[in-house]
């Protein structure tokens, strides 16, 4: 007769014999799990490895080219602009070394710089938008005629272009030296601009910005940045609107000018400017513009060519 005791037993033997065979069955799958592990880590640290010497190969090829370009830019730009002028104009994020080696490859190139304005944090500041506005209307030129469009980009280029900017036609004068002088001390006393001394109206344009707009109002501040590069080509023989890298992201003022045939038809964009390569680019643009062409240049995926008069690795 089988008792109680012996029911109980055999379910006992049965939960223990379990117990083992899961921990045994579990210890050999540990065991096989962790070894494919640390074969999967160890291939994928040799493939961190093979990426990384292949990051630092490309970095050192880059930089000798761009110490190639450095080199051979002034040769490249010699007498490009032979005789011609250009004010320079910067937005409050572009680079200061970017801005002075320009200048310098725009000297090398035969022309000569007549000054330098830079736009505050507050001129592309969206909250700032109507005070700009109403300080452009009464600066306004006598004579001079603005654009109907009402955003304060072009409102503000067509003010500095009519001032900043030679006659495309003539190379004369757009305004008088007392209206130069009250537009930019009325922008200046506004806290929309900083003008170097003794700034003279020139040929041609360059607006030097920095990278993409971040932050609340991004879209809107690259906008009024693009729209003031574009209203100012419209003013003079010329304009090129150059930044760093990023500059022809979505947030970046080249990318919203790049989106834009009107503008992209008109002014030139080169989104490289942080490099050598970049800064020859921008000044062969300037000497596009006065042929009275325009492009996109640089290494972004929007642009057309390197530089101008070279051709897409890509075809675009």
């Amino acid at each position: 007769m089988i008792s109680l005791r012996y029911h109980v037993v055999s379910i006992a033997a049965c939960f223990l014999a379990l117990a083992v065979g899961v921990v045994l069955g579990s210890t050999a799958l540990n065991g096989s799990l962790l070894s494919g592990l640390a074969g999967e880590k160890k291939d994928l640290g040799s493939q961190v490895s093979d990426l990384e010497a292949q990051r630092n190969a490309l970095n050192a090829r880059l930089a000798d080219a761009d110490a190639f370009a450095g080199a051979m830019g002034p040769k490249v730009v010699a007498g490009v602009l032979d005789k011609r002028s250009v004010v320079l104009v910067t937005t409050e994020d572009a680079r200061p070394a970017d801005r002075d080696a320009l200048k310098q490859l725009i000297g090398q190139s035969g022309a000569t710089v007549t000054g330098e304005v830079q736009l505050t944090a507050a001129f592309a500041d969206p909250d700032k938008a109507d005070q700009l506005r109403d300080v452009v209307t009464r600066l306004q030129p006598a004579g001079s005629k603005f654009p109907t469009a009402g955003d304060t980009g072009t409102l503000a280029g067509a003010l500095l272009g009519s001032v900043l900017l030679l006659d495309k036609t003539s190379a004369k004068p757009q305004s008088s030296g007392e209206e130069l002088a009250a537009a930019l001390g009325g922008l200046t006393d506004g806290g929309f601009v900083k003008a170097g001394p003794d700034v003279k109206p020139a040929q041609l344009a360059v607006v030097l910005t920095g990278a993409q707009a971040t932050g609340d109002g991004a879209g809107d501040r690259a906008a009024t940045i693009a729209r003031f590069a574009t209203q100012l080509d419209r003013t003079g023989a010329g304009t090129v609107l150059a930044g760093d890298a990023g500059s022809a992201d979505g947030t970046g003022a080249l990318g919203v000018v790049r989106a834009d045939t009107s503008s992209t038809s008109i002014l030139s964009t080169v989104d490289n400017v942080d490099t050598s390569a970049g800064r020859v680019s921008t000044v062969l643009a300037l000497k596009e513009q006065l042929d009275g062409a325009a492009g996109r240049y640089g290494i972004a995926g929007n642009a057309q060519a390197p530089a101008p008069g070279v051709a897409s690795p890509t075809g675009n």
